[in-house]
């Protein structure tokens, strides 16, 4: 099994819209890959995200899905400028 965290700093102008995009990601993703996501927040620095997904069995159709449901919600236009979503991978 997999564990994915992807990172990233939000623009705190669009903290909200973030929010409410990142929730739709993990209802978009429990439905297609039956994973669902949890958000956490830097202790100390809230506009720093970490999305964590555990529990993902097949890994590249889950990143491929990830990617592309993130593009598809514009997530990218809600980071910090000059920041991306950095996806890491971990296993058991």
């Amino acid at each position: 099994m997999l564990a994915f965290y992807v990172y990233y700093r939000v623009d705190p102008i669009a903290a909200d819209a973030a929010r409410a995009r990142v929730d739709a990601l993990f209802d978009r993703l429990e439905q297609r890959c039956g994973v669902r996501g949890r958000l956490l927040t830097k202790r100390g620095e809230p506009h720093l995200w970490m999305e964590v997904y555990e529990g993902v069995s097949e890994a590249a159709g889950f990143e491929s899905t990830l990617a592309a449901e993130a593009a598809a919600l514009g997530l990218d236009a809600l980071l910090r400028a000059g920041n991306r979503r950095a996806v890491e991978a971990f296993e058991d």
